[in-house]
């Protein structure tokens, strides 16, 4: 079994590598322990969108009359249902890539791969047995897994990462949901809204903490209004498991503690690399805080192997693990692909409201030194905002003075996620400040927001 190249793992880096190594005349073979497309596609980005758009559904019939609709009869979650639709949607999805290999003639191999040599791969099948896969290039992109705290151990029953709280039995009445990142945060909104009491955890100082500091503070007083209990600068140092409900300590920064009784604790604190098992040190890949170390064209210090995605370092972010693919094996296929700009990449949180971000928060941008201009546009005065009756939130844009540079752009609010990727063009083009007010931007929509906040920033908006 001799090939161009070998993939280990079929996540949306390694899928989308295989393809489109495939497309530029590869030999290809992908290995993958479990199903088709990763945790992404299986137990990720798919099927928590699907139950947030349950989610979101039931929201809105329960707020019918507010749009001049009456319900009859009582309106309830059937939460296994929505549990089996977000599945449905998953395997859906997997049987996809399985047509889109099939399509590229991509050959794949079941089983856990481990590097024997540098242009050698073992799989380890389900029974046990042992395949060799000859390779002139390997990439590694075997993905991440839920991040455990000493003081928060998964049972994977009361005590759950991301992937358990996606096929749970039943709908608890309580959950503390421990991490308000993007993983967190969705599920605190997706269990709240469906009538779970939920608590959410956070160690830092506002909820989703990466965000710009005037975008987290926004979710945090959605979410209260929402009624998710929120906490933060606060960190769970122990859950007693002895009794029915569990009862989980939460220490403040002051060092105060309380005890919050639940039936589920969801650790959402962060994620852990799969680099265990494929043979990094037998053939000397080096690795720097448990991750794989690449060049810019994902190339380990051995020759002929490569890693992308979730096992290197920067964002772990199912569209960066895609892009990464792509280069490499361009570069590896003999092209000059461009380098992946980091600080173009954007991130997106699908809570209601949504958040979506680009490049540097204010805070960061006065640090470095810049000059700054920024406007800031609410949706309270967006007309179709006001139609839709999803007037939270806010788009925020950060120009630099001197060159009028975009810098970044930090969005909150109905349908931020699908809006960001114009901003991501404008940035990837070098577009200024004025030539985003000079485009024209089609009336009622959401994105006339990103027109007037640049608008705001040099003191030309019209409709605030």
């Amino acid at each position: 079994m001799n090939f161009d190249l070998v993939v280990i793992g079929s996540g949306p880096g390694g899928y989308v590598a295989a393809i489109r190594a495939s497309q530029l005349g590869m030999k290809v073979a992908v290995v993958e322990k479990a199903e088709l497309g990763g945790i992404c596609l299986n137990w990720g980005c798919i099927p928590t969108k699907s139950l947030l758009k349950s989610a979101s559904v039931y929201e809105y019939i329960t707020h019918a009359n507010e749009y001049g609709i009456k319900i009859i009869g009582e309106v309830k979650p059937d939460f296994l249902g929505m549990i089996n639709r977000s599945r449905s949607v998953a395997d859906g999805m997997s049987k996809g890539i399985q047509f889109l290999f099939k399509k590229n003639k991509i050959e794949v191999v079941p089983g856990v791969g481990k590097i024997i040599r540098k242009d050698l791969v073992e799989v380890t099948d389900v029974d046990g047995l042992k395949h060799e896969l000859n390779a002139k290039h390997i990439i590694l992109a075997t993905g991440a897994r839920s991040k455990e705290l000493p003081s928060l151990p998964q049972d994977g029953e009361r005590i759950i990462g991301y992937r358990k709280a996606m096929i749970l039995e039943k709908q608890p009445a309580s959950m503390v949901v421990v991490g308000s990142g993007a993983i967190g945060s969705e599920f605190a909104y997706f269990y709240n809204s469906i009538g779970t009491k939920v608590i959410l955890v956070e160690y830092l100082d506002n909820v989703v903490p990466l965000e710009d500091e005037e975008v987290s503070k926004q979710l945090g007083r959605s979410f209260k209004k929402s009624g998710i209990e929120v906490m933060t600068g606060s960190e769970v140092t122990k859950v007693d498991k002895s009794g029915k409900l569990l009862k989980v300590t939460v220490k403040d920064k002051k060092g105060s503690e309380k005890i919050i009784e639940s039936e589920i604790v969801l650790s959402a604190v962060g994620i852990t690399p799969n680099i265990e098992g494929l043979g990094l040190e037998d053939v000397g890949v080096v690795i720097d805080n448990g991750r794989v170390t690449v060049d810019s064209y994902y190339r380990t210090n051995v020759d002929g192997i490569y890693a992308i995605g979730d096992i290197i370092a920067g964002p772990a972010l199912a569209h960066v693990a895609s892009a990464e693919g792509i280069i490499c094996v361009e570069k590896i296929a003999g092209y000059a692909p461009e380098p992946l700009d980091y600080d173009n990449i954007p991130a997106c949180t699908y809570t209601t409201p949504e958040v979506a971000s680009l490049g540097l928060t204010e805070k960061v941008a006065k640090e470095k030194g810049y000059e700054l201009k920024i406007g800031k546009f609410p949706f309270t005065a967006s007309g179709k905002a006001s139609a839709a009756g999803q007037k939270d939130g806010f788009v925020k844009l950060i120009f630099d003075t001197k060159y009028g540079e975009l810098l970044g752009a930090h969005l909150i609010g109905a349908n931020v996620t699908e809006m960001i990727a114009e901003l991501v063009t404008a940035r990837k083009l070098e577009t200024t400040g004025h030539e985003i007010i000079k485009a024209i931007h089609p009336h009622p929509t959401m994105s006339e927001a990103i027109m007037e906040a640049a608008a705001a920033a040099y003191g030309e908006v019209i409709h605030i």
